[in-house]
This record gives C-alpha cells, sequence and structure tokens, in this order.
C-alpha cells in the first residue's frame, strides 16, 4: 500500500498532526529534522506553520518547496489510541 498524507493541522511548536490513507493517525515533532537549506528556514515558526497537504505529491509541503515523504512521516509519528 502507498502512504498518502490525507489531512495535517498544525498542534504547537514543531508538531503536526497527521492522518493518513490506512486511517493512522498521530503527530510528529519535526524540529530535529529542520536542518539544511530547505528545512533550516522552517524554525522559524511563522513559516513553518505555513505547511499544506499537497493534492498531487500527497505529503506535507512548505511554500519553500520543502516536503517531507509520506513514510518518514508515518514511521515516525507518535500514534494517537
Amino acid at each position: 500500500m502507498f502512504l498518502h498524507v490525507r489531512e495535517a493541522k498544525y498542534v504547537r511548536d514543531y508538531t503536526i498532526w497527521l492522518r493518513f490513507n490506512d486511517g493512522a493517525e498521530g503527530e510528529i515533532d519535526l524540529l530535529g529534522e529542520l536542518e539544511g537549506e530547505m528545512f533550516a528556514p522552517l524554525k522559524d515558526k511563522n513559516l513553518f506553520k505555513k505547511f499544506l497537504v499537497d493534492p498531487d505529491i500527497e505529503t506535507i509541503v512548505w511554500e519553500n518547496g520543502a516536503d517531507l515523504a509520506p513514510e518518514f512521516l508515518y514511521k515516525n509519528m507518535k500514534v494517537l489510541v
């Protein structure tokens, strides 16, 4: 099964809530991932909060072109029970 992000909402700080096409949902703290040319600018919370779910690639993306693979997000999210 291919994983796709269906919904995403800002929670707090650098944490995002996600729901996937298989129904799994959870939160992921991305602070530790905000390194390098594409991701370091997202340490500015005002920029970080401006993500959206891209309907074409079905994952979260930011205005500067940064995105994260849905498989990475799924593997690293804390599942909510």
